[in-house]
């Protein structure tokens, strides 16, 4: 058996964290919550005409009529949650009609019977987010406008740290009993090196794993009914007996319920449930399906029913974000060409079904079919 490097790395961490209201939830607490919920099945949702984050959120380009338009499609084939990720920038800019967009959200979703999981912060894609209009989509390039949360200006910057713990602390505890929300998700793939963009500092995962304990720390300290995740999201050595990489270290400790992704072949997805089994605790996929990687519907979906696992596919509809390009579109844009196969997302633009026995597989699993 190998001993964990992890234990010591996370003592350390942990020493110098600030003190939370809340303890982590046992084992017993997160399989009590998780009980009572239907089997999560759902997508990572942003409407069509958002090209990010901040487009989706902000007050000039918030589409209620769309997103209610769009988890009705949701609702229809059995969805009941959405990943759906907010923005640091957001609050700073406007926490009052932030919120109060947040709410009505909320409660398009809820009329929809779908409770969605929010995420904090993204260490994925644009390093340098700025707030006011989105540049339009660049043709032919996979998820071309997606910006991190914190901005890696924010992340170097030890002075910007408060604004980014009032933000946790603002949202988290405006909606911290709130029966809408499933659960929340802190940092996204929070050590990817979003290496499609020049300017990433090298010490970047160093950064956001000092940062992340103080992450799960603010929001424990308003004391939320709902659970707490950072998902794994590389790697194979994820089992409690494995020597884990300092982030994993954290997120694994930290976490109520415990997420990862997935973009592989059904034995890569088998394999990674089985070593998260290990902890005793709910798991959710938080990402998967790249038809073009291996990870589907039909090789996916029915091994997350089996072990209970909650599934939440990346892409939902086919829109601004340009996600049923595939990821070398950075490399070689299909500018003249589409790609023989879609990459991500379920339905076009206009709701009807990319493939309809996908639709249908959805369907008869998250009512019960096996």
């Amino acid at each position: 058996m190998k001993t964990p490097i992890s234990i010591a790395i996370l003592s350390l961490i942990l020493a110098t964290s600030p003190a939370a209201a809340r303890d982590r939830w046992v084992p017993a607490q997160a399989q009590a919550w998780y009980d009572k919920q239907p089997w999560l099945v759902g997508a990572n949702y942003l409407p069509a005409t958002a090209i990010n984050q901040l487009e989706m959120w902000q007050a000039d380009t918030f589409d209620p009529a769309r997103i209610d338009l769009e988890l009705g499609w949701a609702e229809k084939m059995g969805m009941n949650t959405m990943r759906v990720f907010l923005h640091d920038q957001l609050w700073a800019q406007d926490r009052e009609g932030f919120k109060a967009r947040l709410d009505t959200f909320l409660a398009i979703a809820a009329k929809h019977h779908i409770k969605p999981l929010l995420v904090l912060f993204d260490s994925c894609w644009d390093p340098a987010p700025k707030l006011g209009p989105q540049h339009p989509p660049i043709p032919g390039v996979h998820n071309s406008g997606w910006v991190q949360s914190p901005g890696i200006a924010a992340l170097q910057d030890s002075a910007q740290h408060p604004r980014l713990r009032a933000y946790v602390e603002g949202v988290i505890g405006a909606f911290a009993k709130d029966e809408r929300i499933l659960g929340w998700d802190l940092w996204n793939e929070p050590d990817n090196p979003a290496e499609q963009y020049r300017g990433q500092p090298k010490n970047k995962a160093d950064l956001v794993t000092a940062l992340l304990p103080h992450v799960f720390a603010w929001a424990r300290s308003v004391d939320p009914s709902q659970p707490l995740t950072s998902g794994l999201w590389t790697g194979m050595t994820w089992a409690p007996t494995d020597t884990h990489r300092p982030i994993e270290a954290v997120q694994l400790a930290q976490s109520d319920i415990l997420s990862f992704h997935d973009y592989g072949w059904p034995e890569s997805i088998e394999k990674r449930i089985a070593m998260l089994e290990g902890y005793d605790r709910p798991i959710l996929c938080t990402e998967y399906m790249a038809r073009g990687a291996g990870s589907t519907f039909d090789g996916s979906l029915p091994i997350g029913k089996a072990h209970k696992v909650g599934m939440i596919n990346w892409g939902f509809v086919d829109g601004k974000e340009q996600t049923r390009l595939p990821w070398d579109s950075w490399k070689r844009p299909y500018v003249l060409e589409e790609p023989t196969l879609w990459f991500h997302d379920v339905l076009h633009t206009d709701g009807t079904p990319y493939r309809p026995a996908e639709v249908k597989l959805i369907t008869t699993l998250s009512r019960g079919g096996g």
